[in-house]
C-alpha cells in the first residue's frame, strides 16, 4: 500500500466522534449473477451540471417525477453497475433504480457478486471495469482511488455534503478528492431475538455480556442453542466472523485499540485481539449446529432457526440490515423479531456504535452514469430502501422507516456516544480477504488460534507495507 493511502486510512480512524448528524430523525433493469465484472463503457467527461441537468427531480417529500426537463435526454443509454447484492438486496437496488429508469429512458446493467475484491482488483489492473461500483470499503476505495473518477465533476458538493454526515463524507475521500458515496447504512452489533420465545426485553434488555450470560443460562431450555450464526458468503465467506471479533475489540478493549487495530499498528498475537477471538470462539461453540453448519450456513438465513417450533437458538448478532433477509422478511417486526444493542464488556467504553454503509464508485464518467450517481445521493432515491427495510439512508432526509425497529436503529447511530466504522471495512483489501479466511479456519480449529494468528500477523506486514 502506498504512503498516501496509509495517511488516508490514518484519517479516517480520527472519526471516531459523535453521531449526532448520522441519520434524521426517527423493470427496465436487467440483473445478472456472475463473478465476472460488467463490460467497461466507453469514458466521456461530464460536469456536475451536466449530471444535475439529466438526474431525475428529487423533491425530498416524493419520488422523482417522469416529467423532468431532463427526460429522455438519455433514452437508449445503459449504465454497467457492480456490487454484492442478491436476492432481496438486489431486488431494493433496482426498485431503487427504476424511476431514474423510467425518467430518462437509460437502463441499468446490474451484475451482482460476492467475490466483488478479486473482480474489482482484477479490473483495475486490466482496466476492464463497470461504469458504477458497490466498493468494498474505504480501504480498498483508497487503493483504488487513482481509477475513480472524482465526483465533484458529477455531484452538486454542496447539496451533497449538507444532507450526508461529516464522518461519511470523510470516509469517501482520498487525500481530499472525493471518490465514493454511502447510498445506505446500517447498524451493527444488534443482538436480534423472538419475543414469543425468551419474552419481550424492550425495558429489560441485558446491558453487560455478563448479564447476557446469565439471561443464556436462565432461558438455554426455551432453544436448541443459545446462538444462531452462519458465516458462509460465497467468496467473503467468514465476513459475519468479522463483524463479531469487531464489536468484541471495541466493547472489549475500546475504540483507541479498535482503531490502532484496523490501522494496521497492533498486531493480531496482541493480547487484546487474541482475547477477542476466544471470546468469540465461546460463542460459536454454542452455535446451532455446531461449527460445521456455521461455515456451511449463508449469513441471511442464519437467523431462521429464531423462527423454528421448537426454537434453534435464542440470539443472533447481526446488523440492522438483517431485517431484509432470511426469515426475518415475512416475519412480524415487534411480534417475531426484535433487538438489543450489543451489551458493554468493559463499563468504560459504554455507548460505543459500530456502523457501516454501502459505498458506490464511478470508474467511467458518461452523461448516463454521471446522471444515475446524481441520482443515487438523493433522499427520495434513498427513501425507495429504506421503506422496503432493512436498510438505513446515508442522506438524512431520507426517513421513511416502515417500523419501530428501523427507526430505532437510525436513533443508535444518532445518539451513539462513540461511532466507529467498521474495521474490516477499512483495512487494505489483502488484509480483509485474510481475516475473513482466518474466521472460518477459527471456526473449524479454533486449537489453532495461536497459527492463526500468526499468520494474520505475517498478512499485515505484507498488506501495510510494514
Amino acid at each position: 500500500m502506498t504512503h498516501a493511502t496509509r495517511a488516508t486510512l490514518g484519517r479516517a480512524g480520527a472519526l471516531v466522534a459523535s453521531v449526532a448528524l448520522l441519520v434524521s430523525a426517527c423493470s427496465g433493469s436487467t440483473a445478472t449473477q456472475s463473478p465476472a465484472a460488467a463490460s467497461p463503457s466507453q469514458a466521456a467527461p461530464s460536469a456536475a451540471a451536466s449530471a444535475a441537468s439529466t438526474a431525475p427531480s428529487t423533491a425530498a417529500s416524493e419520488a422523482p417525477s417522469a416529467s423532468s426537463s431532463g427526460a429522455g435526454s438519455l433514452a437508449g443509454q445503459s449504465v454497467t453497475v457492480i456490487g454484492t447484492w442478491g436476492g432481496t438486496e438486489q431486488d431494493a437496488f433496482l426498485a431503487m433504480v427504476k424511476p431514474w429508469e423510467a425518467q430518462t429512458g437509460a437502463t441499468v446493467k446490474y451484475t451482482g457478486t460476492r467475490d466483488l475484491n478479486t473482480v474489482l482488483t482484477t479490473g483495475v489492473a486490466s482496466g476492464v471495469l463497470p461504469d458504477l461500483a458497490g466498493l468494498p470499503g474505504p480501504g480498498q476505495m483508497a487503493e483504488w482511488a487513482d481509477s475513480l473518477t472524482d465526483l465533484s465533476t458529477v455531484l452538486d458538493m454542496t447539496t451533497y455534503t449538507s444532507e450526508t454526515s461529516p464522518a461519511l463524507v470523510q470516509l469517501g475521500q482520498v487525500n481530499g478528492k472525493a471518490v465514493g458515496v454511502f447510498i445506505k447504512t446500517s447498524v451493527k452489533g444488534l443482538i436480534w431475538y423472538d419475543p414469543k420465545t425468551v419474552g419481550d426485553l424492550s425495558s429489560s434488555a441485558p446491558t453487560s455480556w455478563d448479564a447476557l450470560q446469565q439471561l443464556i443460562t436462565t432461558d438455554k431450555a426455551k432453544a436448541a442453542s443459545p446462538w444462531c450464526l452462519g458465516v458462509e458468503s460465497g467468496a467473503a465467506s467468514g465476513w459475519p466472523g468479522t463483524d463479531w471479533i469487531e464489536d468484541i475489540i471495541l466493547r472489549q478493549s475500546g475504540p483507541d485499540v479498535y482503531n490502532s487495530w484496523w490501522q494496521g499498528k497492533t498486531k493480531w498475537t496482541d493480547p487484546a485481539i487474541k482475547q477477542a477471538f476466544q471470546t468469540f470462539g465461546d460463542v460459536v461453540a454454542q452455535s446451532y449446529g455446531g461449527s460445521k453448519a456455521v461455515n456451511a450456513t449463508n449469513f441471511a438465513n442464519a437467523g431462521d432457526p429464531l423462527f423454528k417450533t421448537p426454537p434453534g437458538c435464542l440470539f443472533l448478532h447481526q446488523a440492522s440490515f438483517i431485517t431484509g433477509l432470511g426469515g426475518f422478511k415475512t416475519a412480524a417486526s415487534g411480534t417475531d423479531y426484535n433487538f438489543f444493542p450489543f451489551p458493554d464488556i468493559n463499563t468504560q467504553y459504554t455507548g460505543a456504535v459500530e456502523g457501516a454503509g454501502d459505498l458506490f464508485g464511478m470508474f467511467h464518467n458518461t452523461p448516463a452514469s454521471a446522471s444515475l450517481m446524481a441520482y443515487l445521493v438523493t433522499a427520495p432515491a434513498q427513501d425507495i430502501w429504506v421503506k422496503a427495510g432493512g436498510a438505513l439512508s446515508a442522506n438524512k432526509n431520507a426517513t421513511s422507516y416502515p417500523d419501530d425497529i428501523s427507526k430505532r436503529s437510525a436513533a443508535m447511530l444518532q445518539n451513539a456516544k462513540t461511532f466507529v466504522f467498521d474495521g474490516s471495512d477499512l483495512m487494505p483489501s489483502a488484509m480483509n480477504s485474510a481475516f475473513w479466511s482466518a474466521i472460518v479456519q477459527y471456526v473449524s480449529h479454533p486449537d489453532q488460534l495461536d497459527s492463526i494468528l500468526a499468520t494474520l500477523d505475517k498478512a499485515q506486514k505484507d498488506a501495510y507495507g510494514q
